[in-house]
Formats: structure tokens, sequence, C-alpha cells
């Protein structure tokens, strides 16, 4: 009889070690995990002409499935939580992507859309980088937040990487750098283009034209065609122009973080 309680004993101590080693091994696979926050835009109302607006859905699910499939954990805010809009014309036939429709039957990445996290609740500490997905809303809430725009300085104050894509450069028309400049200023950036606007003629609805707020505030600005990838780097600032540039800015922000 003891020599079976001896046996039962090594057992549970075998048992009990490789118990505390997988615990071990789990909380450094969660501490290595890189962990990316998303900013959605809440603002849906497209300027005085009564339609909606909100953020590009292109523009959240390429980057978002990008990222996810790479192991990235992402949290996902908006400045007043809950429910963020989604621009109607984002789910028109002539915008779905693969990444598009693949959102459109995940009921997991749809609920994240639903349940966003309030923006004031956020610190930058427990991030490794930012993302803002564009869309025309944010050219009215995100551009204007002061929530934003300390976040967005806190993360470069940090020196993390922070990304933007299609209208979202223009969140940083606000932002400062550590001298207290304009943030874009003799960086290299790139966001929609004024043609792209005109193509879309919102230009006379929109409270500012990207591509204007980033020249006027320093930038240098680039550009390729309309609908082109363009993206640009320069040191811990990532911007795309367009939706087709989306993925790229995904793939860059990405490598930024190794």
């Amino acid at each position: 009889m003891k020599f079976k309680h001896i046996i039962v004993l090594a057992l549970s101590l075998s048992t009990l070690t490789a118990n505390s080693q997988n615990n071990k091994n789990n909380d450094q696979q969660n501490k290595d995990q890189k962990k990316v926050l998303f900013v959605l835009t809440s603002h849906d109302e497209l300027g005085d002409t009564g339609e909606k607006t909100g953020f590009w859905v292109e523009e959240f699910a390429a980057p978002y499935y990008n990222l996810l499939d790479k192991g990235v954990k992402i949290t996902i805010a908006s400045p007043k939580g809950g429910k963020a809009p989604i621009d109607p014309r984002s789910k028109a036939d002539a915008s779905q992507t693969e990444a598009t429709k693949r959102y459109n039957n995940d009921k997991a990445a749809q609920n994240l859309i639903n349940t966003t996290v309030k923006l004031e609740s956020i610190k930058a500490e427990d991030f490794d980088a930012v993302f803002y997905p564009g869309g025309h809303g944010p050219l009215w809430d995100l551009a204007e937040s002061k929530t934003s725009i300390a976040l967005i300085e806190t993360f470069n104050e940090q020196k993390k990487p922070v990304a933007f894509v299609c209208h979202a450069p223009g969140v940083l028309k606000d932002v400062k750098n550590e001298k207290g400049e304009p943030f874009v200023k003799g960086k290299n950036v790139t966001g929609f283009t004024n043609t792209e606007e005109e193509a879309v003629q919102l230009t006379k609805v929109v409270p500012f034209l990207v591509e204007d707020i980033l020249k006027e505030n320093g930038g240098i600005y680039t550009k390729a065609a309309n609908w082109n990838v363009h993206v640009v780097k320069d040191g811990n600032l990532i911007t795309g122009q367009n939706p087709a540039s989306s993925n790229k800015v995904a793939e860059t922000l990405f490598e930024s973080l190794k």
C-alpha cells in the first residue's frame, strides 16, 4: 500500500510540475503577444447632407484580419463606446473585398464593432501600437477629440507605432510632437487625396481636406494615382492613402512591431 501511495504522490507532483510549467508558458506567450489598439469613429452624420457616414469597412477588416491571423491581440475603441457606425457606401457591392466578405460572416468581429470600448478608458501603456481606420466620420469627431489627440501624442512619446489610413491621417490635424509643433511637420506622409475626394463628390461636404491639412501642417505629402496602393513610413508614423492601401498599412505596422 505504501508503494502505491508513493506512486500516486509522484504522479501528483509530476502533474503539478507540468501544470506549473504550462502556466509559465502561457504567461510568457501572453507577455510576448503584441497588442494593438484600433480606434474607430462614433460619428455617423455626413455633414448637412442628411446621409450617413462612419468608418469604412475595408479599412477596418483588412488590417484586422491581417493582424489577427498573425496572433496580434486587438482591442477596438471609439469616442462614445458601444456600436461604431459603418459608412453605408462601404457596404456597396463595388466596395467588397475578401476581407469585407469575411467580416460579413464573422459574428465575433461584428460583436466587437457593436461593443467598442470607450476611448477615454484606454491607456497607451497597455498597447504596443495604435491604428486608425478611415471613413469620413473621423474628420468630424476624432480630429477634434482631445482624448484622441492626447492618446496619439502619448503613443508617440512612448516611441510606439501609430498608423492611419485614408481619411484617418486627418485626425493628426491638431496632434503635436514633443516640441509642440504639428506632429507631421517634416515627416513623410500620405492620406486621401484631393482628387479622390473630388471623385466621390464630397469636397464641399467634409470639414477639411486631408491632403490640404497634412501639407498645411508641414507634412511632406506624397501620393499615387487615385485608388492605387500607397503607404508611407517615417519613423513610428505609418500612413496609407486610400482603402486599397489598408492591408499594406497593416503589414507595415506588423513589421514595426518586431
